[in-house]
C-alpha cells in the first residue's frame, strides 16, 4: 500500500503540473492570437499605396519576438512536464519489484502433463465466460478434447445471464421450471424471485395491467405461499396502490434496481451449484488470490534476503507467513491442525478422536506424551472434557 501511495503522489504531481501548464498555455495563446488579430485589423485599414513607417516595422518586430518567446516558453514547459512524467516511471521501478520469480517455484508447471492441465483450466475459464471461439481455438491448438456436452451448459447459462442483464426473464424462468425439483432440493428461492420480478414489472405499469397482474399471481405465485408467505402478501399489497402508483407507496422498495443485480447473482450461484461448479472460475480465484498474496510474499522474501535466512522458506509444504485473502477467499485443500496450527501432510495426517474432534497426529502424540503415566495412557480432548484412549483415534481423509 505504501508503494502505491508513493507512486500515486508522483501521478498527482503530473496531473497538477499538466493542469497548470495547460491553463497557462491557453492564456498565452489567447493573448497572442488577440494581439495578432489586432495587428491584422490595423493593417487592413492602411491603404495599399502606403509605405510602412519605421514605427510600424518596430511593432511587427515586437510581435514576431513575442511569438518566438511564447513558443520557447511552451517548449520549455513541455520538457518540464516530460521530466515529471518520467519520475512516475522511476517511482514505479523504485517501489515495485518486477522480478516475481523469487516467490514462485519453477517445477509447478513443468512437464507436459501439468501444462496440459493448465491449458484445460484456461479453456474451461473461457467456456465459463462465454468466449466459445477463443476456447475452441485454444482446445484445438493445445490438443484438448472437448465434447459438446461440456460446452452446452456454459452456453446456456451465459445466454440466460445476458438476457437477465437486458431484463428479459423468460429464458431464466424456463430454466428454473425445467430444474424445479433440483432447485427445491437445495432449498432455492430462484424461481420465486424471478416470478416476483415479473409481477413487479406488471404492477409498475399501472391500472392497465391490473387484471394481467392478478391472473399472473394466481397462476405462478400461489405455489410459493407456503415458503414465502410474507413476500407474497407484500406483492398483493401493491395492488391497492395501483391508482396512484406504487412509487410513493409503502412497497416502493420493490422497485429497487438492486433486485435485478441480485437475481443475476442468485441465478449464477444456484445454476453453478446445480451443475456442481464453483460460483467463480477456478482460474480467476487463483489469480485474485495470487494478486492479493504477492505483495506480502515479496516483502517477506526481501526481509529474508536482508537477514540471510532464506532457508526458512522451503517452498514445499507451506508459506512462511499467513496470507489473509478475505472472507471470500478462505479455502483449505488440506486439514489444518487447530492445536499446532500446521497443515496436515502424509506423515502427519488428521486424526479423529472418540468425541468427534479432529487434530493432527503430531498433536495427538504430544498430548499423549504429556498425559502418560505408568499404568495406562489416557488422553483428554483439548476441546471437551472427554477422556479417551489415544489408540481409539482414527485416521480420516479430506
Amino acid at each position: 500500500m505504501d508503494a502505491c501511495n508513493n507512486v500515486e503522489r508522483e501521478v498527482d504531481k503530473v496531473l497538477s503540473k499538466f493542469t497548470t501548464i495547460n491553463e497557462h498555455a491557453e492564456t498565452m495563446l489567447s493573448d497572442l492570437i488577440n494581439h495578432i488579430e489586432s495587428l491584422e485589423r490595423d493593417l487592413e485599414t492602411v491603404p495599399l499605396e502606403h509605405n510602412v513607417t519605421p514605427e510600424q516595422v518596430q511593432v511587427l518586430k515586437q510581435a514576431m519576438t513575442k511569438i518566438r518567446d511564447t513558443v520557447i516558453k511552451l517548449a520549455t514547459d513541455h520538457r518540464d512536464l516530460h521530466g515529471t512524467v518520467s519520475r512516475v516511471g522511476k517511482a514505479i521501478d523504485r517501489n515495485f519489484i518486477a522480478d516475481f520469480a523469487s516467490t514462485s517455484r519453477e517445477d509447478v508447471f513443468c512437464g507436459s502433463e501439468k501444462s496440459h492441465l493448465l491449458n484445460q483450466v484456461i479453456c474451461q475459464h473461457f467456456y465459463r465466460q462465454g468466449m466459445l471461439d477463443i476456447a475452441d481455438e485454444l482446445a484445438a491448438e493445445a490438443g484438448i478434447k472437448t465434447d459438446e456436452g461440456r460446452k452446452e451448459p456454459f452456453t446456456e447459462l451465459n445466454f440466460i445471464l445476458d438476457c437477465l442483464k437486458q431484463r428479459n426473464l423468460e429464458p431464466a424462468l424456463e430454466w428454473a421450471k425445467k430444474h424445479r425439483e433440483a432447485l427445491l432440493a437445495q432449498n432455492s428461492s430462484l424461481e420465486f424471485k424471478l416470478h416476483r420480478l415479473h409481477f413487479i414489472r406488471l404492477v409498475q405499469q399501472g391500472l392497465c395491467k391490473q387484471t394481467e397482474a392478478i391472473l399472473y399471481a394466481r397462476q405462478n405465485l400461489t405455489q410459493f405461499v407456503g415458503r414465502h408467505e410474507k413476500d407474497v402478501q407484500s406483492l398483493m399489497g401493491t395492488l391497492l396502490y395501483l391508482p396512484h402508483g406504487i412509487q410513493s407507496s409503502p412497497y416502493s422498495h420493490l422497485l429497487d434496481p438492486t433486485l435485478w443485480l441480485e437475481i443475476h447473482d442468485v441465478f449464477t450461484k444456484e445454476a453453478c451449484m446445480l451443475l456442481g461448479l464453483s460460483v467463480d472460475s477456478p482460474l480467476s480465484v487463483c489469480i485474485n488470490a495470487g494478486c492479493t498474496a504477492l505483495p506480502a510474499l515479496l516483502n517477506i522474501k526481501q526481509v529474508m534476503q536482508q537477514r540471510q535466512v532464506t532457508g526458512i522458506w522451503s517452498g514445499k509444504d507451506e508459506l512462511p507467513i499467513e496470507i489473509d485473502l478475505g472472507k471470500q477467499g478462505r479455502y483449505h485443500s488440506v486439514f489444518a491442525c487447530p492445536i499446532l496450527r500446521q497443515q496436515s501432510t502424509e506423515s502427519n495426517p488428521p486424526m479423529k478422536l472418540v468425541c468427534g474432534h479432529v487434530i493432527s497426529r503430531d498433536a495427538l502424540n504430544k498430548l499423549t506424551s504429556a498425559n502418560k503415566n505408568q499404568f495406562v495412557s489416557r488422553l483428554k480432548c483439548p476441546y471437551c472434557p472427554v477422556e479417551q484412549n489415544p489408540e481409539d483415534a482414527r485416521l480420516i481423509y479430506f
